[in-house]
């Protein structure tokens, strides 16, 4: 099998803690990280942490070179489209960071561009591979809560002090509804599909911050709730997930490490990878001769390493991308309702 070349474009935080080492990771499933793009990037971290790669100040160079098969878009959400667009009118492959563009209409034009050309997108939606939802998901699937009726889902920080960066400032795809929200939503839209509506509350809780950095987001399903929430201010977060059905509940504390472990230098297949502490395993708890029975629920191990050897058997094997660009399409657009139903005071409904 012949290795696809990527082009990494934006090493940040997302492109140096999440992108590079997951696509080194994803040598094996046909990947090659070939080309980074950084105005700001210490060349010579570059060289130590990926021997053979190029280091480019622009993505000029990577968009007209012939042996890279697939770009990676990790820059700030507002040049997402630009560089996307770019990218694919160079007949590469993208993936495209989450929340993947910031309207809809962007991302429309995206995916009618691709298809034109043939060419894949897709979106880097990781936390579909965080262990704690993994577990919670086949948890669900395997019918022991029943009928899910009330799901709450939180992400929960404690950042009192505003940062200075680009997530912070008034630009198109600042706040915490696009940053922490597309995660949440995501995910919601994988357990339950797209709302009939969403009702929204953002608001701004620090001294000193300029956009959201609060949110309270309802997707009515009329057969369930989905509540989520995030937060910046929150000193001592509640569960990470708790979920209700008609034959039993959900409660998880805790939240993956796999951000924490890439930032500290940790790479897929280390020892405890994606592996949970035994005091944050869920706890299951169903009616057995009319007395609530609960149980520990080991915790299934996350594996972020999966989206991008799925991104290689997609390329290499034509086999289904691992997040498809309508779904990242259908978190932007829950996100549009959500704004308008804070913006207008009301419900926003979706056509069924």
């Amino acid at each position: 099998m012949q290795a696809c070349s990527v082009g990494l474009i934006g090493y940040g935080l997302a492109g140096k803690v999440f992108h590079a080492p997951l696509i080194a990771a994803a040598a094996s499933s046909g990947l090659r990280l070939a080309r980074i793009s950084s105005s700001s990037a210490d060349a010579d971290e570059v060289r130590r942490s990926y021997p053979g790669v190029v280091l480019d100040a622009g993505p000029q160079a990577m968009l007209a070179d012939p042996h890279i098969g697939l770009i990676v878009v990790a820059t700030p959400n507002a040049s997402h489209y630009a560089l996307a667009r770019a990218a694919l009118e160079a007949g590469k492959h993208v993936v495209i960071d989450k929340p993947f563009v910031v309207s809809s209409e962007q991302g429309e034009a995206l995916v009618a561009l691709a298809n034109g050309k043939g060419l894949l997108l897709s979106a880097f939606h990781n936390r579909r591979w965080d262990n704690d939802f993994l577990t919670l998901r086949n948890c669900i699937e395997s019918g022991r809560l029943g009928q899910v009726h009330s799901y709450f889902a939180h992400f929960d920080r404690y950042a009192p002090q505003v940062k200075t960066r680009w997530k912070e400032e008034q630009q198109p795809g600042a706040g915490i509804l696009w940053d922490l929200g597309s995660h949440l939503i995501d995910q919601a839209l994988q357990l339950f599909g797209m709302p009939r509506a969403v009702t929204a509350d953002l608001s701004v809780q620090r001294a000193g911050a300029l956009v959201e950095d609060y949110f309270h987001l309802t997707m009515d399903y009329g057969h369930c709730k989905a509540v989520l929430r995030a937060g910046m201010q929150v000193c001592a977060p509640g569960p990470r997930y708790e979920v209700h059905g008609t034959q039993g509940s959900f409660s998880k504390y805790g939240i993956d490490g796999q951000e924490t472990a890439l930032k500290h230098g940790a790479r897929p297949g280390d020892k405890g990878w994606g592996g949970d502490e035994g005091a944050h395993y869920a706890t299951v708890t169903v009616m057995a001769a009319g007395v609530p029975v609960a149980e520990r629920l080991p915790t299934l191990a996350g594996s972020y390493e999966s989206y991008y050897a799925g991104m290689g058997r997609a390329i290499n094997a034509g086999l289904p991308v691992p997040v498809a660009a309508a779904d990242a399409l259908n978190v932007v657009r829950v996100i549009e309702a959500a704004q308008a139903s804070h913006r207008e005071r009301r419900t926003v409904d979706f056509p069924l």
